[in-house]
């Protein structure tokens, strides 16, 4: 009786709720993969079903085509890799031509992340990309320096920050998404920043900065000399930004960092993140993020929750 009453209880649970919202982009499920660890979309089509996906992030794109930096541009360290790719990409219209009708059907969220040399740039990507169509939402990468201001990085100027949200919100309608770096002294401070410029969600972290030496040659074993660090190395300092941005500000949170586990995503879940990136774990696994969607669903159903609702923040102090 005991056997066949659990049978029972169990035919009649509802599956749990993975679905998830950031800034306004309803998404099946909160498992996304990180901006330049999936191409743009069509190079992991045979590995990774991305209707299964609760989003894809493409790779970063600028107005102009950027040829990136010099080879060697990966290098594999404990507990992680450092990359200098330098943003190469085609361009926005090459983009738009070649790969938003890929995207346009690939049953899922698209987000795209974007960049700039100027302001300017920043805001004529994220008009092109408005009127492209199938784009659900625009993620900033503001990693990369200011040519117009002395080079400053936008994401670790508080001013150069609260200036290129504000005008790339008032060039587009689409669900806007800032990426933060970890490269600063109080990352709550900037979640807010972005909060009163008008983002409606932010993603951290970007990469740390690392360095790589041959020891029998003597040289730097990137052409670009250093780099940025990621992987499972940098996952505990995500998880204490994400929970930090989550207790400054009223934002969504993606958590980006070293996903390569359920327990890794669970983590960032339970500090406040709405949403995760699975990044250099797919260059290992390109079904990583998959297995953590199915991870989730299992989590969730056997400790009672009903969806995300019930395990997001739940982080107990």
């Amino acid at each position: 009786m005991t056997e066949i009453g659990a049978e029972r209880r169990a035919a009649g649970r509802k599956e749990p709720d993975l679905s998830t919202d950031i800034g306004g982009i309803r998404m099946k499920n909160p498992v996304m993969v990180a901006s330049g660890t999936f191409g743009f979309g069509p190079e992991y089509a045979d590995l990774v079903e991305p209707d299964r996906l609760g989003g894809v992030i493409v790779k970063g794109i600028s107005l102009d085509p950027a040829a990136g930096n010099e080879p060697p541009r990966l290098v594999e360290v404990p507990c992680g890799l450092i990359n200098s790719i330098g943003l190469q990409n085609p361009g926005v219209e090459y983009f738009v031509r070649e790969y938003m009708p890929f995207l346009r059907d690939c049953g899922t969220t698209v987000i795209v992340n974007i960049w700039g040399r100027s302001i300017e740039e920043y805001r004529l990507v994220a008009i092109r990309l408005s009127e492209a169509g199938g784009v659900d939402g625009l993620e900033l990468n503001l990693s990369c320096p200011n040519i117009r201001e002395g080079g400053a990085a936008f994401g670790t100027d508080a001013r150069l920050l609260r200036q290129v949200v504000t005008e790339v919100r008032a060039s587009t309608d689409l669900p806007l998404i800032v990426k933060l770096s970890p490269n600063v002294p109080d990352i709550g401070e900037l979640a807010v920043i972005c909060e009163q410029a008008g983002a409606d969600a932010v993603s951290l972290i970007n990469t740390l900065p690392a360095m790589a030496v041959d020891v029998e040659t003597r040289r730097p074993r990137l052409g670009n000399i250093s780099g940025g660090l990621s992987g499972p190395a940098i996952h505990p300092v995500a998880v204490k930004m994400v929970w930090e941005a989550t207790r400054a500000c009223a934002l969504p949170v993606i958590g980006v960092g070293g996903v390569s586990s359920l327990a890794d995503a669970l983590e960032f879940f339970i500090v406040g993140a709405r949403a995760v990136a699975v990044g250099t774990a797919t260059f290992s696994n390109p079904r990583c993020a998959l297995e953590i969607v199915d991870g989730l669903r299992e989590y969730l159903a056997g400790h009672g929750l009903a969806g995300m609702d019930d395990l997001i923040g739940t982080l107990e102090t």
